[in-house]
């Protein structure tokens, strides 16, 4: 008797599983869903709680950190009053300190003086307020020495399992936003810390979860890369246009002077509620932004009163009007390596120094630029050894490629991928993989000088 209930227990999970998968929604209606999600709350809680610094020291002890008066359902409930919703929790920060009970790592919660998984409570607290819940999480890692050129195999399993954990323990996740990833300041790339492996372990655990990277600052507007959702720090000086965005988009401000707490909030205004409203969440939401405000909350797990009274203005001035236009059909993310990044290329005649390295330097302010006598113009990538490929995507500083054709050469000749238009700024190619030890582009229709800002290619895991 024990074998068979044992046996029907495995086979309905078994059940459980596979129709959980057969739900799987697709991208672009996961990218819609979050647009119309329009407002929530940004929550940067962990050690640099304690430290007066958005970026904590790295050998901070985790005795440090002892909420004695956390309240996750305040947080939820002042979401709540501003018509927020879905809330998002920092669950590692730069310097490491995971705020969950994690296996992984003895630098966490369950070490310090308050010894409970805060992000249990977190999610718990905003789902019986009827919010949605995502969790943030920080690629680099100060503590576990996650830095540029010191990415070990050790780092990425801690990171896939980290995510996991996060990723099975906690429910469903609306969305992942991951930091500290391919940015200006990290330093770590997609390569060094492999990307599409990444991608694929949280749409493996969650094929729901919308997954984004808060530092796409470099990558075109126009580009869906290395994200499902294009994201910009409006803190940092990224700009999002409210005319002409049409991309699924995520813009983040603190509603104090910085992310995480320090001394002087309680006492200091907050950002203007009637401003927030008027000029960031009704003009980005009308150009397709999600928008996400932080609210930090202090030492005692609480929020500052000053906080609490302007989310309650904010939920006066603003209601969320229901579902945002339908988005335009969208090219699926790259995810993958680029496998023309800084190899040898070539062209036909390029104006003056804007040669060809331009056009696969990792660049996009820099292009390769046809020479104004050049009637056909092309450009090649030379891998030197025969490759195997399955996407081409060119990026143009603007927008004048209109016409033209992809090629490979295989065994002596030049073969097609593409023969025909496309005359978006940034123009995506998907094809069954071929293998080749050249790659080109010829240029059959441009509006004025043909350019490349960057000429990718990718081996897509499909």
């Amino acid at each position: 008797m024990k074998y068979n209930l044992r046996y029907l227990l495995l086979a309905f999970l078994s059940l459980t599983c596979f129709t959980a998968n057969a739900q799987q929604k697709p991208l672009a209606q996961l990218q819609q869903q979050f647009v119309d999600l329009r407002f929530g709350m940004f929550i940067h809680f962990n050690i640099p709680t304690y430290m007066n610094q958005d970026w904590a020291d790295p050998e901070a002890k985790p005795n440090i950190f002892n909420p004695t008066k956390l309240d996750c359902d305040q947080w939820a409930k002042a979401a709540k009053s501003a018509n927020m919703t879905y809330g998002c929790l920092t669950t590692k920060h730069h310097s490491g300190f995971c705020i969950w009970d994690t296996k992984t790592t003895d630098y966490n919660v369950m070490n310090s003086p308050y010894k409970k998984d805060v992000v249990r409570q977190f999610v718990d607290a905003f789902r019986k307020n009827g919010l949605k819940v995502m969790l943030y999480y920080s690629i680099l890692d100060t503590h576990h020495k996650l830095r540029p050129n010191s990415i070990t195999p050790a780092d990425i399993k801690m990171i896939k399992g980290q995510l996991t954990e996060l990723l099975t323990n906690y429910g469903p996740i609306e969305a992942l936003i991951i930091d500290g990833w391919d940015a200006p300041w990290s330093r770590i790339s997609y390569d060094d810390v492999p990307f599409e492996e990444i991608y694929h372990l949280v749409k493996s655990l969650q094929p729901n979860c919308v997954m984004m990277d808060l530092n796409g600052a470099k990558y075109p507007a126009e580009g869906m890369y290395y994200t499902d959702i294009k994201t910009y720090e409006m803190g940092a000086g990224q700009r999002v246009s409210k005319e002409t965005n049409t991309m699924p988009s995520l813009a983040c401000l603190p509603i104090q002077k910085s992310w995480f707490w320090k001394n002087t909030f309680p006492t200091e205004p907050t950002k203007d509620p009637f401003k927030l409203v008027n000029d960031d969440i009704v003009p980005l939401n009308n150009a397709n932004v999600n928008f996400i405000l932080n609210v930090a909350p202090n030492r005692e797990g609480l929020f500052d009163d000053n906080a609490l009274a302007s989310l309650k203005k904010i939920g006066e001035l603003w209601k969320n009007a229901g579902s945002e236009a339908t988005l335009p059909l969208l090219d699926a993310p790259i995810i993958s390596h680029n496998l023309a990044k800084h190899q040898p290329s070539n062209s036909s005649w390029s104006d003056d120094m804007n040669i060809m390295d331009f056009a696969n330097d990792d660049d996009f302010t820099t292009s390769w630029i046809s020479n104004t006598t050049v009637d056909k113009p092309w450009y090649e990538i030379d891998f030197k050894t025969e490759t195997a490929f399955n996407a081409i995507a060119i990026a143009e500083e603007k927008p004048n490629i209109s016409k033209y054709v992809l090629e490979y050469y295989h065994s002596g000749a030049w073969k097609p991928v593409f023969d025909g238009e496309n005359a978006k700024k940034v123009k995506v190619n998907h094809f069954d993989r071929v293998t080749g030890t050249k790659v080109r582009v010829r240029i059959l229709k441009s509006d004025h000088q043909a350019s490349i800002a960057e000429f990718e290619v990718y081996d897509e895991k499909r």
